[in-house]
């Protein structure tokens, strides 16, 4: 049995692989590919918020890490899919992405609650 505090260490790949998940656009990079092959501006369309430049950079990044491959049959159809360890994460990410739907809106009450009170803390003093 592995000991789980050596995911604390910046050398262990365990703590690695949690910090190319936590990538603010990773995860959804990787669930954007996880039905279908799909270009990059197929990507960039159904991922809002995401500019070209950065899509490019995480696209790159998963790569390197062997989660997404490229492939291109010429210099104008290039097509992203997952590689088989990039499969492995997609069940993991429906488990997060239902969590994110059950429990978001509370979150964010939570959230507006607690800016709220910081308001009302800073208009006493």
């Amino acid at each position: 049995m592995q000991n789980s505090g050596h995911v604390y260490l910046a050398d262990c790949p365990t703590r690695l692989a949690v910090e190319i998940i936590s990538d603010k656009w990773a995860v959804l990079v990787l669930f954007g590919l996880s039905q279908q092959p799909r270009r990059h501006g197929e990507l960039g369309e159904l991922i809002g918020g995401i500019s070209r430049k950065v899509l490019t950079q995480t696209l790159r990044r998963l790569q390197q890490y062997g989660l997404v491959e490229r492939r291109a049959d010429s210099p104008r159809r290039v097509e992203y899919s997952l590689t088989d360890l990039g499969q492995t994460l997609v069940e993991p990410i429906e488990v997060l992405t239902r969590w994110a739907s059950d429990y978001g809106e509370a979150i964010v009450e939570f959230q507006q609650a607690a800016m709220s009170a910081e308001v009302r803390n800073v208009d006493r003093g």
